[in-house]
């Protein structure tokens, strides 16, 4: 059966033909390396991954290098595919994965594995590496890199090796290494794992104690490093970024141009897992930022512009970048979208000149009900902070406030619930005071998430709530919420954060929870309308995982972590001390907190031009 007949039984189509703008199509035959990205959701959901747009065009730009894409098929697509027998294929040549030299996954949440190895096995690949190497047959490497290959342990038996870092300069180099050895995978791991950043899971042995905590981890390699250090780049100025971004036939969740201001973050959310592990801040110049927007608006066509990053007024030149780029944007009637504001007042201004006509939602993120719990966790807003930020939305005319907690955090008591609902009682009272009764429509909208802990944060050795906490709370929450007038309740699921907590602290055993799901059924865990906790609770049955163990334990700061074999720069001490604060700690821009990553890279915070505070990091 050809591709076209089957396209004509499906949804989207478009999903599916490759051949958009700015997408690029190479000979085969003239590569020495064919590269699939694979994205583990949909269409619409990946080709909204700034990520992978950036990847593909560095890839690209080497003439021996090809790097096509392919994501999960939908339900009605797969169900085709598998009762005709089509295999996975990449959307530029129609090529089946299993034809490629290497297949890449972006691991950017943990509910995505299951659909990992869906996809897999849609393409005809053994999931599981020993099955792979059994087989007899060249399979392409399989390989991962993104957010949750900080932690990779619950997926090492089903990948070759794992890049922990920025990727811009790692992924043309494991492409490269596999061109000067097509044929040898065992010399290409053992050449491969000195790259920095490069984890090759075989090359480890880990063994446990009769409590179930990791005891050792053993090298089988000597080659291989003790640990393995995440891969920084200094200088992301100088780092390719696409101008001629692909652009899809049908919408997606982002339509519109997106330009990376800066990464890392020096806010230092205790709970916040990418503000750790993205450190430390680097920067792009404005005339870059402009030179970007402006080319991918001309090249794609987009009515859309936004700047991407984890705190987007953190930039040093956010006023005069934002100024510059909303007068070229009204020139041209292109609205300019700037997510995680600092609602001071030139955020406030910003936003008012954006949303002139028609205000949309404002978000504010207390993160905590109570100062208390805000101190604990290291969010550095006051309550006047944020009822003087909704006073000022309001005055302007904003009519819909959201606002996003965490429930289940370190500390967390009866007080906090409670605080909760007052900040939204008390953004109610303050539109009254404003507007009166004939103030018009006015809605607050209280958006709670369940507290995970993760690798590699000051809380990764805190326990997690259990499923009845959660659900005690929501309706604890719920219960006093739907007294308040204009005020309305949204929560996650709880199975859903319980499961995250497994896998993202998950050791190598959690492997056969993984696959036993997604023999069950399981995959596109991350939507609700296809979640299914009982064919989880089969998985944890079967596979013998203790979701209490990974979950709601409560870990030793002596106990060797699953994901302590990756070094992010971020030291341990300063970890544990983090952990144990009740108090805040200030923003890394005003003075060095000494958390160990200028061990590493130069740190451009301020502070660390001193030698004391220079040598202290060095001493970690």
């Amino acid at each position: 059966m050809n591709l076209d007949r089957l396209l004509k039984k499906v949804e989207k189509p478009a999903r599916y033909i490759g051949g958009e703008v700015n997408s690029v199509l190479k000979d085969p035959k003239d590569v020495a390396v064919r590269f699939a990205f694979a994205f583990p959701d949909i269409y619409e959901i990946g080709m909204s991954y700034m990520g992978m747009q950036i990847l593909y065009n560095i890839l690209n730009s080497h003439e021996d290098i090809f790097c096509e894409r392919v994501f999960a098929p939908a339900n009605d697509m797969e169900e085709a595919m598998r009762k005709e027998g089509f295999p996975l294929f990449s959307l530029e040549t129609k090529t089946p994965l299993a034809d490629f030299d290497i297949i890449g996954f972006t691991l950017q949440y943990e509910m995505s594995f299951t659909t990992i190895l869906n996809m897999l096995d849609l393409a005809g690949i053994p999931a599981k590496r020993a099955d792979r190497l059994k087989s007899g047959r060249k399979w392409p490497l399989i390989v991962a890199g993104g957010p949750c290959a900080f932690a990779p342990e619950p997926l090492a038996d089903f990948f070759d090796l794992f890049m922990v870092g920025d990727g811009e300069k790692l992924l043309p180099a494991i492409c490269r290494l596999r061109e000067e050895n097509p044929d040898d995978r065992s010399e290409y791991l053992k050449l491969a794992c000195k790259l920095p950043g490069v984890y090759v899971p075989e090359f480890y042995r880990p063994s446990y104690k009769e409590d179930g905590t990791v005891k050792e981890v053993k090298k089988l390699y000597s080659g291989a490093p003790d640990r393995v250090v995440r891969c920084f780049e200094k200088d992301i100025e100088s780092l390719p970024f696409p101008e001629k971004p692909i652009v899809p036939f049908i919408e997606t969740v982002h339509d519109r141009a997106v330009v990376e201001t800066f990464r890392g973050c020096t806010r230092g959310c205790r709970f916040c897992q990418a503000g750790m592990i993205y450190r430390p801040v680097r920067e792009r110049s404005p005339e870059t930022i402009l030179r970007y927007a402006r080319k991918q608006l001309e090249s794609t066509g987009h009515e859309e512009l936004s700047l991407l990053s984890l705190s987007t007024s953190d930039y040093s030149q956010f006023e005069p970048l934002v100024t510059e780029l909303q007068e070229y944007c009204a020139g041209k009637d292109i609205s300019l979208s700037l997510p995680s504001l600092r609602l001071d007042s030139f955020s406030f201004k910003v936003l008012n000149e954006i949303q002139k006509t028609r205000k949309s939602g404002l978000t504010f993120a207390p993160e905590a009900g109570t100062q208390r719990l805000r101190d604990r966790i290291n969010k550095n807003i006051t309550e006047d902070d944020i009822f003087n930020s909704v006073e000022q939305a309001i005055r302007l005319g904003w009519k819909k406030i959201k606002l996003y907690f965490m429930i289940g955090l370190p500390g967390e008591t009866e007080e906090d619930l409670d605080g909760i609902v007052d900040i939204a009682r008390r953004i109610v009272d303050i539109n009254y005071m404003v507007n009166g009764r004939a103030g018009g429509r006015f809605s607050v909208n209280v958006s709670v998430s369940n507290f995970v802990p993760k690798p590699h944060t000051p809380f990764e050795w805190e326990p997690q709530d259990t499923y009845d906490d959660f659900i005690e709370k929501h309706n604890y929450l719920r219960e006093r919420l739907k007294k308040l007038k204009n005020v309305s309740f949204a929560y996650h699921d709880s199975p859903v954060s319980v499961i995250e907590a497994v896998i993202a602290r998950g050791d190598r055993r959690v492997g056969a929870l993984i696959y036993d799901a997604w023999q069950n059924g399981c995959k596109f865990d991350g939507w609700s309308e296809y979640f299914d906790m009982e064919k989880w609770e089969k998985a944890f049955v079967s596979s013998g995982v203790d979701k209490a163990f990974y979950a709601e334990r409560r870990r030793n700061y002596n106990e060797i972590l699953p994901w302590d074999i990756i070094d992010t720069g971020v030291s341990k001490i300063y970890l544990m001390t983090e952990d144990q604060l009740t108090v805040t700690t200030g923003d890394c821009r005003d003075a060095c907190n000494s958390c160990g990553i200028i061990k590493y890279t130069d740190c451009p915070m301020m502070g660390c031009n001193a030698g004391e505070e220079n040598q202290i990091c060095r001493d970690m």
